[in-house]
């Protein structure tokens, strides 16, 4: 039989009253059984190539005192890239642009969500530390959808509040409820009277308000009672080591309790005025990362930041494998963890030679090692990247390349 107009629209707008309500606690999924989640850490300026500390190749380790050594007990969980060439930008705001887009419109996180985010409540989330203080930018943005900037949220409160902050609203629980059980009463009278063609199409927005109405009582199974982070000044300097801290935590929270599939956290912006006077630096970040060999204490607090950085992303990977996912395993099982840089050699302010590092995402890449891609280009690792993912790229961006197989 065929749908008349009234009976459509009846159809969609039950569909779209328990929209808003589908995915707090729906079951991460990839096509193919590949990694289920998708986490991008972005640290800005660049780094110094020599100082990194990667050393050798299918049996990875870092250099004492390096800026990778905080990465150290975690190296089989590790992929270090070494050697790539952005594929198009240069310098600071060029790198910034490119890095996740390779020049298209649509960068990694949000086309990675686009495919795996449709059945959670956030297709992504996207936080940061200190990235508005100059507005918005392609200097201070590293994500995009169809040629717009996606803004981070600087506030871990506020973002807390968005994802989290109506879970203990027993009132909004019994609305939505409600609300579930009008649309499903609704699609249910209306299944009776469709054929079989159309029953199948009603079914899926059935499954849809199952799923939403076991996220009103389930938020995971590896979802602890989430707690609000401390109030912050989004604005401070001297704030930034919580933020960065309440962002991170944030990320992992929203990933175990099934609220996104895809986190973007960004740490400042390129070209950052950040000053780590928690570290005993009076310089900018900025400043700091164009210290030349001569200056052997520019050098010095350029590592110790950078360092600082790794020990961040470290403390991220190692509450992933220790957070377990509802299907088993960890939550570093399947989850990619990708920390981007926009520069390689920040003193030269070139876009060539950039290191980038992988972590977790199960058996989707042979980790343990350091590569060295010799000039291979970040089109082809983004393209790789997101094919784990069941994307089926040929191409990434405005990039040529294939996608990397050395991956």
């Amino acid at each position: 039989m065929a749908l008349n107009r009234r009976e459509i629209l009846k159809l969609g707008a039950a569909s779209l009253l328990a929209a808003p309500f589908v995915g707090l606690g729906t079951r991460a999924r990839a096509a193919g059984g590949g990694p289920k989640r998708l986490v991008v850490v972005h640290s800005p300026n660049g780094t110094i190539p020599h100082k990194l500390g990667a050393q050798g190749t299918d049996r990875l380790s870092f250099a004492a005192g390096s800026i990778l050594e905080p990465l150290a007990g975690l190296e089989d969980q590790l992929l270090v890239l070494d050697g790539m060439d952005f594929s198009t930008g240069n310098n600071h705001e060029g790198g910034m642009r490119a890095m996740l887009t390779a020049g298209g419109g649509t960068s990694l996180d949000q086309l990675v969500a686009a495919h795996i985010g449709r059945d959670t409540r956030f297709e992504s989330l996207t936080l940061g530390a200190l990235t508005s203080l100059w507005g918005g930018s392609t200097q201070t943005r590293a994500s995009y959808r169809d040629g717009a900037t996606v803004t981070p949220d600087d506030d871990p409160l506020h973002a807390w509040k968005q994802v989290f902050g109506d879970l203990g609203d027993t009132s909004l629980r019994d609305r939505r409820q409600s609300i579930i059980d009008l649309a499903r009463g609704e699609l249910t009278t209306l299944r009776g009277r469709l054929g079989t063609s159309h029953k199948a199409q009603l079914d899926s927005h059935l499954e849809g308000l199952r799923a939403a109405e076991r996220a009103l009582s389930d938020t995971g199974g590896s979802c602890d009672e989430p707690v609000a982070p401390d109030a912050l000044s989004p604005g401070r300097n001297d704030a930034f080591p919580e933020l960065v801290d309440s962002q991170l935590a944030l990320a992992v929270q929203a990933l175990a309790c099934g609220a996104t599939n895809v986190v973007t956290v960004q740490l400042s912006h390129t070209v950052s005025p950040v000053v780590f006077t928690w570290l005993g630096q009076t310089e900018a970040h900025h400043a700091l990362s164009h210290a030349d060999d001569g200056n052997t204490a520019g050098v010095a607090g350029f590592v110790a930041c950078e360092r600082w950085f790794a020990g961040k992303v470290a403390g991220l990977i190692r509450t992933l494998q220790d957070t377990p996912d509802p299907d088993g395993g960890s939550l570093l099982d399947s989850t990619v963890v990708l920390w981007a840089k926009e520069m390689g050699d920040s003193r030269m302010h070139v876009c060539t030679g950039v290191p980038w590092v992988i972590a977790g995402g199960g058996d989707a890449f042979r980790l343990g090692r350091r590569v060295q891609l010799g000039g291979g280009t970040h089109d082809a690792v983004l393209a790789a990247i997101a094919n784990r993912f069941g994307l089926g790229l040929d191409r990434f961006g405005t990039g040529s390349a294939s996608p990397s197989e050395v991956l």
